[in-house]
């Protein structure tokens, strides 16, 4: 799958589903030109495995606007404790150096906002953004089943009746960084024992689900995408030798399209995977694609068709099961 179930052996990190980071979006607003949505969603399987954001999280979009695989802006999302079934949400953004720490810091552009848990997708607007989080249906896409067996399809759209809880954000351009391209990833840290420790990140969708040993998935999902050329080239060039006949050279121009681990988006170009990523483009196809050296073109799954037309573009949620 993309990034479910992104600890080891399967599992959410730490086995808590309100610290997996499922997807991460970026494109182009539908309404206004010079402007981008930022997705972010995470829980797996909502609400059933969990029904509230975590308190004790924070949930981050990170934005490289220079090159250099560091984080330039940051918007970390922090959640109030549940309480009666409501939720609320602040949004810091922060620059400079301040983006490169885990925590919660710089500007505060929204407080108090109430999670929308319910079928509507409450937007608020403050500073020139819009904010909505809350269930939503999951835009994600594969056939499961057929992968893990053995590429046998099955025709079944895992995800079809499935939500997520969705972060997401519409920010002016010129608030992300004056170049036509930018960097991006997401990340969930949890305060536990008095400090702020990262347990899932990721940009592009279902690298460590291929390519990450399960010894080595939290270890992957702390690390930092500045060091992921040097930590993990050698390792992936390895899997992909073994799943795709690739040569070390082919594999080493391969990689570079997801090492580091951070999804570009060149504004001035149409957004489709792997520049951005929309909510309907085939990312899974275009990954067993990648590690099957070509030999596996797609797994026949379409997009979701329950997606809005206007922010926050994520369906409404299913009943839950």
């Amino acid at each position: 799958m993309s990034h479910h179930l992104s600890g080891p052996d399967l599992r959410s990190p730490r086995g808590d589903a309100r610290l997996d980071l499922t997807d991460l979006f970026a494109f182009p607003a539908a309404d206004a030109s010079g402007r981008t949505v930022l997705i972010m969603d995470v829980n797996p399987y909502a609400p059933t495995r969990a029904n509230a954001f975590h308190p004790d999280a924070v949930y981050r979009i990170n934005i490289d606007n220079d090159g250099d695989d560091q984080a330039d802006v940051a918007y970390s999302f922090t959640f109030s404790d549940p309480e009666a079934g409501a939720q609320t949400v602040t949004v810091h953004r922060a620059t400079g150096d301040a983006a490169r720490q885990h925590e919660a810091t710089g500007d505060v552009l929204f407080a108090g906002v109430p999670v929308a848990f319910g079928d509507a997708p409450d937007v608020v607007e403050a500073h020139g953004y819009k904010l909505s989080v809350g269930l939503r249906s999951d835009p994600f896409f594969a056939d499961l089943e057929g992968i893990v067996n053995n590429f046998t399809w099955t025709g079944k759209d895992a995800m079809a009746e499935a939500n997520v809880f969705g972060i997401a954000l519409e920010a002016p351009d010129a608030e992300l960084g004056p170049e036509a391209t930018i960097g991006v990833w997401a990340r969930v840290s949890l305060h536990e024992d008095g400090r702020l420790v990262s347990v899932d990140r990721g940009a592009h969708p279902s690298l460590t689900a291929y390519f990450n040993a399960e010894d080595v998935k939290d270890a992957y999902n702390a690390g930092e995408p500045a060091d992921d050329w040097a930590k993990y080239r050698e390792p992936w060039t390895a899997v992909l030798q073994h799943t795709g006949d690739y040569t070390t050279d082919a594999a080493t121009e391969t990689l570079k399209l997801v090492l580091p681990d951070i999804l570009r988006y060149d504004r001035s170009r149409p957004a489709i995977y792997p520049n951005g990523r929309t909510l309907v483009d085939d990312v899974t196809s275009a990954r067993l694609s990648m590690v099957s050296g070509g030999k596996i073109t797609g797994d026949h799954i379409p997009p979701h068709v329950d997606l809005l037309p206007v922010f926050p573009h994520l369906g409404h949620p299913h009943p839950a099961v």
